[in-house]
């Protein structure tokens, strides 16, 4: 048995990475309220 977490870079940024955000209505939505927080870093 392995671990449930396998690290994949190009997977992780497919899925949560900034462009993956901006695709969707929603995505845009979670970085705006980053934004508004004030947050350093917006997306994976």
């Amino acid at each position: 048995m392995k671990m449930t977490y396998q690290p994949n870079r190009r997977k992780y940024k497919k899925d949560h990475g900034f462009l993956a955000r901006m695709a969707s209505q929603n995505g845009r939505k979670a970085i705006s309220r980053r934004r508004a927080k004030g947050r350093k870093v917006l997306s994976a």
